[in-house]
C-alpha cells in the first residue's frame, strides 16, 4: 500500500503489477481515477486511494484471512455506515464537507444532520433536562470538584443512567431524545447549570463570558469533532449499541476509549509539548530534541490525511484570524514551521483544538472537554445505525496459542 494521493502511470502501473495499457483499461472502466498533472508535462495523474483500493481487493481474493486481520487498524472498511466519509483528503457528514458547515450551521444542527439526515434547528436541544435526572447531578455536584470535566462525565453517567428509564427505549426517536438529554447533561457537567441557550454559546459564557467571538470557534470545534468514521471509540460504542445495550451505556464505553493516550487523549500529550517548548522562539529547537531522541511530535500527521488533517489546518486558521497576537498562535507558527521543514507532517485537529484553548483561555483540560462533547453526537449517530442494522458485533479470534494436548 502507498500513502501517496497521487501517482504518475509508472508508479501506478508498477504497484498493481500491470503494464500501463492495463492501467488506461482501469481508468476507461472507471477503476482508477486520472486527472491532468500541474507540472509543465500536464502528465496525467491517477489517484493512490483507487490503486489502493485495488491492491486490497487482489489480497482479499488472495489471502482473505490476512485482510481480515488487517482490516482492524486503518485497512478495510469493515461495518457499512452512511455518516461520515473520508476520501481524497476532505471529511463530509452525510454529503456535506465539514470544513464549511461552521459558518452555516451550529452544533445542534449538525447534530440534528447526524442523527436524522437533514438540518434542525436549536429547538430539538431548548427543553431542559427532567428534573430527576437535574437533581441528581445537583446530589453528586460536590464529589465533582477536584475531577477533569471528562472525568467528571465518567462518574455522573452511570449514576444518571439509573434515573433515565427512557433510555431503554431503543425506538429511533427516543433514541434521538436520549442523545438530546446526553448532550445537555454533559454540558450542564461542564457548567454547572441548566440551559436552553446554544451549547457553543453556553459554554463560552461559562468559560470566558468577556470573549463573543470564542464562541463560534468553540461552535467550528465542536462540529468538526462530531464524528470521524470507525474511530476506536466509534467502533467501540457501537459494538456496545449491537448488543442493544442504551445510549449511556455505549457514551461511557465511547468515553474510556477517547480518553486513551493513541486517541483524544492526545490533546494532553500535546498540551505537554507545548508546555515543554514554552516560547515561540524555542519551537525549532524542542521539535529537534525529539526528533533526535527518537520521539514523535504530538498533534502533527494522521493516517487517513496524508497531505494533513483538514479540521486541523481550518481550526487552526480561523484561531488565527482571532487572536493573531497570542503566543500560542504564534508559537503554534514555529512549531509547524519546524516539523514541516523536517518531517513534512501537517497539524492535526489535536493541535488546533490545544492551540484554541490556549489563545482563547478556555479552562484546563478544554481540549479533550471539547472533543468528548463533539463526539458523542457522532457515538450516538453510531448507536442509531447499529441498533437498525440489529446484528450482534462479533469478530473471530484467529488462534496462535498452544495446540490442544492429546490425552494418549
Amino acid at each position: 500500500m502507498n500513502d501517496k494521493r497521487f501517482m504518475t502511470a509508472k508508479e501506478a502501473a508498477e504497484a498493481l503489477a500491470i503494464s500501463i495499457p492495463t492501467l488506461y483499461a482501469y481508468v476507461s472502466r472507471g477503476l482508477v481515477r486520472s486527472e491532468p498533472g500541474t507540472g509543465k508535462s500536464r502528465a496525467r495523474r491517477y489517484h493512490g486511494e483507487d490503486v489502493n483500493a485495488l491492491l486490497a481487493r487482489k489480497e482479499q481474493r488472495r489471502n482473505p484471512a490476512k485482510v481480515a486481520e488487517t482490516a482492524l487498524h486503518f485497512g478495510q472498511p469493515v461495518l457499512e455506515s452512511a455518516i461520515t466519509l473520508i476520501e481524497n483528503g476532505r471529511l463530509y457528514y452525510r454529503g456535506h464537507d465539514v470544513i464549511s458547515l461552521p459558518t452555516q450551521h451550529s452544533f445542534e444542527a449538525v447534530a440534528s444532520l447526524i442523527w436524522q439526515s437533514e438540518f434542525g434547528n436549536d429547538d430539538l436541544f431548548t427543553t431542559p433536562l427532567p428534573d430527576p435526572l437535574w437533581q441528581q447531578i445537583q446530589r453528586i455536584a460536590p464529589f465533582l470538584r477536584d475531577l477533569s470535566p471528562v472525568e467528571a462525565f465518567q462518574v455522573v453517567l452511570p449514576l444518571v443512567a439509573a434515573y433515565d428509564l427512557a433510555a431503554y427505549d431503543l425506538r429511533k426517536t427516543a433514541v434521538i431524545q436520549t442523545g438530546v438529554r446526553l448532550i445537555k447533561l454533559l454540558t450542564t457537567v461542564i457548567t454547572g447549570q441548566q440551559t436552553t441557550a446554544n451549547i457553543a454559546q453556553t459554554l463560552q459564557q461559562a468559560w470566558v463570558p468577556h470573549d463573543e467571538q470564542a464562541a463560534a470557534l468553540i461552535n467550528m470545534a465542536l462540529i468538526y469533532c462530531a464524528d470521524h468514521e470507525l474511530n476506536v471509540s466509534a467502533f467501540t460504542a457501537r459494538t456496545v449499541a449491537s448488543a442493544e445495550a442504551t445510549p449511556y451505556s455505549a457514551v461511557i464505553a465511547g468515553l474510556a476509549a477517547l480518553r486513551g493516550r493513541l486517541h483524544g487523549g492526545a490533546t494532553e500529550q500535546v498540551d505537554a509539548f507545548f508546555n515543554e517548548v514554552r516560547q515561540p522562539k524555542n519551537a525549532r529547537q524542542a521539535v529537534a530534541n525529539r526528533l533526535k531522541r527518537g520521539e514523535r511530535i504530538p498533534g502533527f500527521g494522521h493516517p487517513l490525511y496524508p497531505d494533513g488533517d483538514p479540521r486541523g489546518r481550518a481550526l487552526l486558521d480561523a484561531v488565527t484570524a482571532v487572536y493573531p497576537k497570542s503566543e500560542a498562535v504564534e508559537m503554534v507558527v514555529e512549531v509547524e514551521t519546524a516539523v514541516a521543514g523536517t518531517i513534512g507532517y501537517q497539524p492535526n485537529i489535536d493541535t488546533a483544538l490545544t492551540t484554541l484553548v490556549r489563545a482563547a483561555q478556555l479552562p484546563p483540560g478544554a481540549p479533550l472537554t471539547l472533543f468528548a462533547l463533539g463526539r458523542t453526537v457522532g457515538w450516538i449517530g453510531q448507536t442509531l445505525e447499529q441498533y437498525r442494522n440489529n446484528q450482534l458485533i462479533r469478530p473471530r479470534a484467529k488462534y496462535v496459542g498452544d495446540r490442544p494436548i492429546s490425552s494418549s
